[in-house]
């Protein structure tokens, strides 16, 4: 076997542990899974053989909404937002000298020499003039809509809980990801344990995608470097 047929070989190697990766491997640690704190002390008040133990967190009567380290929460993406400006600058300056023909000891416009240069006269003209104008508009909305289930990550002293968690999916020619971090207050979750994504503070939401369609969509390398503020020109 030649230098190039194990060249080939290791190539397909590498393409095919990449492909069995999947979307286990692109776990963020910041999104990943949080384990439920488990208490293994005894609880005062439980009862040898009792059917109830509050270990279970089993209550018929109280709601069953997100209040603890791994609880589950389903966040309503409800993002939409819109920003436009538009400037204009325009500045125009004009200034001028015009020095008119002098009459001297009755002359009109005397001439005179001055290191050899002869015809020489008192009648100045100067004008100069500048201008500038400049316009510039940007115009950005965006709207995400759906779903997400993420996991209590952590109560505060305040009793505000952290959120994360992210969600992935496989397509055709490619994956999808949606993933959320943020802060949430209990007495908002409404009855169903659910959130919607405009009352998550400090939120952080991603939304993009892997494959053929995703490097579709972006730029190659030389086009990138002819784009950038590297480009002089």
């Amino acid at each position: 076997m030649n230098m190039h047929q194990q060249i080939g070989l290791i190539a397909c190697a590498a393409l095919m542990l990449g492909g069995c990766a999947g979307i286990e491997s692109r776990t963020h640690p910041a999104y990943a899974p949080m384990e439920p704190i488990v208490y293994t002390n005894p609880t005062e008040g439980d009862t040898a053989g009792s059917l109830y133990s509050q270990q279970r967190g089993l209550s018929l009567f109280a709601d069953t909404r997100a209040r603890a380290v791994g609880d589950i929460i389903s966040i309503v993406l409800t993002e939409s937002t819109q920003a436009s400006k538009n400037a204009g600058t325009a500045v125009a300056r004009d200034a001028g000298i015009d020095v008119s023909q002098p009459t001297i000891f009755g002359r009109s416009n005397p001439d005179f020499s001055v290191d050899g240069r002869k015809g020489l006269t008192l009648e100045q003209s100067i004008a100069s003039a500048s201008e500038f104008s400049g316009n510039g508009s940007t115009n950005q909305s965006n709207s995400l809509s759906g779903a997400i289930a993420v996991q209590v990550a952590r109560v505060l002293p305040n009793g505000n809980l952290m959120i994360q968690g992210e969600k992935w999916l496989a397509l055709n020619k490619g994956e999808e990801f949606i993933q959320l971090r943020g802060i949430v207050r209990p007495e908002d979750i409404s009855s169903t344990n659910t959130i919607p994504s405009t009352m998550v503070a400090d939120a952080r939401i991603s939304y993009g995608g892997t494959g053929v369609i995703d490097r579709a969509n972006s730029p190659g390398w030389f086009s990138t470097f002819f784009n950038s503020p590297l480009n002089p020109f």
